[in-house]
């Protein structure tokens, strides 16, 4: 089973913490559809002849594009690929462009799964992270969707916050669980270099929160999520009545995807591919049947390094015999690596798997590297 992502590089304005791909200039958006469309037929083999069983719209904003565009492409899924019975379809999406007539829309290209991008609850946080929606936006969107017969939503909430304390999060997460709403997809801030807050950061401008801070609210969610039923199945990702996101899941358990769209990534198990981040050289390519992407064939190293990379952050762990199939000469080292991270509550062990505790969660990307081979 194998999952499709498509890649919409569109939003309307440019939100102070994001470096993902994207413009703000919509008016190449039918010349995108057409190809993202001639893409979808290019690369129909590239997957084999495994069923498709999630298809995930993702981005930029995904819900800039209207319910027409969104049909074509998944027509031209349809047309080119097997898909699976139950497949899980999810759209990303901002409250701002939710409406009735647009749910109806989805509703009935059988798209089963939103992800709203909320960020905060609280209007001044929007207008500092320059998010285009407010708070009553918000609260209209999830009525709606409830409305329009959504079952399995998840919505993205961000602490970490500069000059947030804790009390800001425990609102946050309260007024999370009084929707009501399954998923919750919850990211420390980051400043990333090349965003608006990175280069305020850089000029000394903007101030960072204390890293103390942020792992005060990152632990006070893991608990307090834990005691309201949602399951912690990946660090920054919690679930319950079974609304675990199978696209997502299926990346961090290393299935095969393809990725459609600029900047797009694609996995078969023995090479990884991304497009050009730019639209308009991905668009004027296509336009001559042309892939403009490059491809790094994957090493015994690389597939070494990404399971540890993408499992170590689930509820599914790493298996030292999995990695013994990959790498016989490097299970001595990372026994003992593992074991001192044992011995300092980083990480536990249970019947032959090994997982992050929730200190450990934390620091996870730092454990993996030191657990990555050359």
């Amino acid at each position: 089973m194998a999952g499709i992502y498509i890649h919409v590089p569109y939003c309307k304005v440019k939100c102070h913490y994001c470096d993902f791909h994207f413009s703000t200039n919509h008016q190449s958006k039918d010349e995108m559809v057409r190809a993202i469309l001639n893409e979808l037929e290019l690369r129909k083999d590239y997957l084999g002849k495994e069923a498709i069983s999630t298809i995930y719209f993702g981005g930029g904003t995904p819900s800039i594009f209207s319910s027409q565009q969104l049909g074509q492409i998944l027509n031209q899924i349809y047309k080119n690929y097997s898909l699976s019975k139950d497949i899980e379809m999810t759209l990303e999406c901002n409250p701002d462009d939710l409406n009735k007539a647009y749910l109806s829309d989805l509703k009935t290209l059988n798209i089963n799964r939103l992800s709203i991008g909320i960020q905060s609850f609280d209007d001044k946080i929007l207008k500092f992270m320059n998010r285009a929606h407010t708070n009553r936006q918000t609260e209209m969107a999830i009525g709606q969707v409830f409305d329009a017969g959504f079952e399995n939503i998840t919505v993205d909430l961000i602490y970490g916050l500069i000059g947030t304390e804790l009390n800001y999060w425990k609102k946050q997460l309260n007024q999370f669980l009084r929707y009501d709403i399954p998923h919750l997809s919850a990211y420390c801030l980051t400043i990333e270099s090349k965003t608006y807050f990175g280069r305020l950061a850089k000029k000394g401008k903007l101030e960072t929160i204390e890293d103390a801070k942020a792992l005060e609210q990152f632990q006070y969610m893991m608990n307090f999520l834990k005691e309201k039923g949602y399951e912690q199945y990946e660090i920054s990702n919690f679930a319950k009545d079974g609304k675990i996101s199978r696209h997502n899941s299926a990346y961090w358990l290393g299935t095969n995807y393809l990725g459609i769209g600029p900047s797009a990534h694609s996995f078969n198990g023995t090479e990884r591919t991304w497009n050009i981040s730019n639209n308009h050289a991905y668009t004027a390519a296509l336009k001559q049947n042309i892939l403009n992407c490059e491809t790094e064939i994957l090493t015994t190293s690389n597939k070494f390094n990404e399971y540890i990379l993408t499992r170590l952050r689930t509820k599914w762990g790493i298996n030292l015999e999995d990695l013994k199939l990959l790498q016989p000469s490097a299970i001595n080292k990372l026994k003992h690596q593992l074991i001192q991270f044992q011995e300092n509550a980083l990480v536990k062990e249970q019947k032959g798997f090994y997982f992050l505790t929730d200190l450990g969660k934390y620091e996870a990307d730092g454990i993996s590297a030191e657990l990555f081979v050359n």
